[in-house]
């Protein structure tokens, strides 16, 4: 089977949609209103649906890995925006492991990303 893939898409919902679009925009993500309760967030050519939808056990359960080119410059620039007063998220520390590195953001509505680098 050759499937030809182009992209693939998440989607994911928010508790507070207007919180959740600000978040997404304060983390450099150029966001696409599709819809009033639909909007796709692209960086590059990685992109992600978030939808005016909120059920606690998928949300809390959600978990996304980004891939970054330096996690400690990508975990600097994240403690820069201030994330953690503005919108009351939790950020953590990078961590290095035998497979690479990561740190970890929370989104607002508690969507729990990954930013990491593979060794």
């Amino acid at each position: 089977m050759n499937h030809n893939v182009q992209s693939i898409r998440l989607f994911i919902g928010a508790k507070d949609f207007q919180i959740s679009r600000s978040f997404y925009q304060d983390l450099g993500f150029e966001e696409t209103i599709l819809d009033p309760k639909f909007s796709v967030f692209k960086t590059g050519e990685i992109a992600f649906y978030l939808q005016d939808y909120y059920a606690k056990e998928w949300i809390e359960n959600t978990m996304i890995f980004l891939e970054v080119d330096d996690v400690n410059r990508y975990y600097n620039e994240l403690l820069a925006l201030n994330l953690t007063e503005k919108y009351g998220v939790k950020l953590t520390p990078t961590r290095h492991l035998d497979w690479g590195s990561e740190c970890f953001l929370h989104d607002p509505s508690g969507v729990l990303w990954h930013f990491g680098k593979f060794k």
